[in-house]
């Protein structure tokens, strides 16, 4: 029998994370995995950590309360902070079944000036990144964080690393 696993986004890159990090932590099950457009609920670019967890939290509730027949709900949200005159980015995870929530934070890492002065004038990360790098929608390719460890760590691994540890309290039922 296969698990239906809902992803709050039709991001490709945010899909194949959800499968990666799901084959890996459960390489014995079956899953099909299901974007779908959920609204976040909060900015188009989360300015603060509260706002982003908040942000991945609504769209998995979004997507359980939009599809009842899955067995996981997934919620990725992007954000940055402003820490010591600089701008971190990073996501938050939030997974959530019938009973039970797992949640994690990817790596974070501080984004160039160029950048984050864009986003001070309303821009939001991706948008910023394809002006600065001169591309066209990073934010469903590798985003930052490949475009600036030139793609040693992919947008795919950043999220699939977190949601792998996201699914901690569904790998030790016994200890959540």
């Amino acid at each position: 029998m296969k698990e239906k696993v809902i992803i709050a986004s039709k991001n490709p890159v945010k899909i194949n994370s959800a499968k990666i990090a799901f084959q890996k932590n459960f390489p014995n099950k079956n899953f099909d995995f299901e974007g779908i457009n959920i609204e976040s609920g909060v900015s188009n670019q989360p300015m603060n950590d509260k706002e982003t967890l908040l942000g991945a939290r609504n769209r998995a509730n979004k997507a359980k309360e939009e599809i009842k027949n899955a067995h996981y709900w997934i919620g990725i949200e992007g954000g940055i902070e402003e820490k010591e005159k600089e701008t971190q980015a990073f996501a938050w995870i939030v997974i959530k079944t019938q009973k039970k929530e797992g949640k994690a934070k990817t790596q974070t890492f501080f984004l160039p000036k160029k950048v984050t002065e864009l986003i001070k004038q309303g821009k939001e990360l991706g948008h910023a990144n394809d002006i600065i790098f001169k591309d066209q929608n990073s934010k469903q390719k590798n985003g930052a964080v490949g475009i600036l460890t030139k793609n040693i760590i992919t947008r795919t691994t950043f999220y699939s690393d977190a949601i792998t540890l996201a699914l901690i309290p569904f790998k030790n039922t016994e200890l959540y």
